[in-house]
């Protein structure tokens, strides 16, 4: 499986559209409550192991992961297309968001 890369643009014009996005943010919970996507879920890389039971693939649409800068949403979609997971890293991350955060949890 391939992995697909969506702009932080390109995500937040998707969220406008009403187009089902299942948004995961793999940042630790620090970083999160320090201003995250409204629509994202938490699920932080050091526990990422511990809770993929968590995942949704049968959701609409592939996963799609972000993180501050791409590097550890990256690899989180390295791993999973390994298992054939259909799955999108947010290039650039939280630090290209151009919408709006809600902070705490």
């Amino acid at each position: 499986m391939s992995i697909e890369v969506w702009t932080a643009e390109e995500l937040a014009e998707r969220l406008a559209k009403g187009e089902p996005v299942n948004l995961i943010d793999v940042r630790e919970r620090e970083e999160w409550q320090a201003g995250h996507i409204a629509e994202a879920r938490l699920i932080p890389l050091s526990e990422f192991l511990d809770r993929m039971d968590e995942l949704e693939p049968e959701r609409e649409g592939p996963l799609v992961f972000i993180c501050k800068g791409g590097v550890r949403s990256a690899r989180v979609c390295e791993y999973l297309a390994q298992f054939g997971y259909d799955v999108v890293n947010v290039e650039d991350g939280m630090a290209a968001w151009p919408g709006e955060v809600v902070t705490g949890d």
